[in-house]
């Protein structure tokens, strides 16, 4: 399982994703889910994935074979609008589950992989994408300008609480870190090391990218933070009407 999520806000869009492949008793891997695509004076992309390693890692390869082959009939540098990448994400994606249908069947494993894609064509606004195993996707809405993948229960309140359209970059990045975290206390499957990735609105340069480990000092100091903050918060909370003083 992973954890992956988009925040697009007014000021651009902030990235962010777990590590962890796989965990158990005596076996814990991890492999990077985030891929970052800049096209100098034209685009930034950014693409998140979830579900299948086997899967998400072949649809990014072929990506790059794409955009290193003339000939090719499309690419991610190409599309007028981003849609069109994600139209042709979900047609990948679709293709590679195709090729190991009866070998996935007959194993009762599932092939099946989701994305997130995101990013800004010069001249056009932020927009984030998700792009189900089906290769169907949908936009984020700015009521909720958000799109999560894989294990995404335990990182929502947070987002759902704090989160608008007009949430500056840097609140929206500590958001991101916090909902991580709040997934990776709650489920196995999801851990460090995180990876954080900003994009500026009109900025088409190398984005602001970070990897932060259990141990990294922004990772453990926003962890602490948000502890004691909630333990405050929850200690004012109101008293019942049986815990309070009895006048007599």
């Amino acid at each position: 399982m992973t954890y992956c999520l988009a925040i697009c806000v007014n000021k651009g869009i902030v990235f962010a994703s777990d590590s962890r492949t796989n965990a158990g008793v005596d076996y814990v891997a991890t492999y990077s889910k985030m891929s970052r695509f800049v096209f100098e004076d034209n685009r930034t992309l950014v693409l998140l994935t979830s579900g299948s390693l086997a899967t998400s890692q072949a649809v990014v390869n072929a990506i790059q074979s794409d955009l290193d082959d003339p000939e090719a009939e499309f690419d991610i540098s190409r599309g007028k609008r981003l849609h069109e990448v994600a139209e042709y994400i979900g047609r990948l994606s679709q293709q590679e589950q195709q090729r190991h249908t009866d070998a996935m069947q007959r194993s009762k494993s599932s092939n099946e992989s989701s994305f997130i894609l995101g990013g800004q064509i010069k001249g056009q606004r932020n927009e984030i994408f998700l792009i189900y195993p089906q290769g169907n996707f949908i936009s984020a809405s700015a009521e909720t300008p958000y799109l999560q993948i894989g294990e995404n229960k335990y990182g929502k309140p947070i987002l759902d609480r704090l989160i608008t359209a007009s949430t500056s970059l840097e609140d929206s990045a500590r958001c991101a870190i916090v909902s991580l975290d709040s997934t990776i206390r709650s489920n196995i499957s999801v851990g460090p090391p995180v990876e954080l990735a900003i994009h500026r609105d009109g900025v088409i340069e190398p984005l602001y990218h970070s990897v932060m480990g259990p141990n990294s000092m922004m990772y453990k100091s926003v962890q602490k933070q948000w502890n004691e903050g909630l333990k405050r918060a929850f200690k004012r909370l109101p008293r019942f009407e049986w815990e309070k003083p009895n006048p007599s």
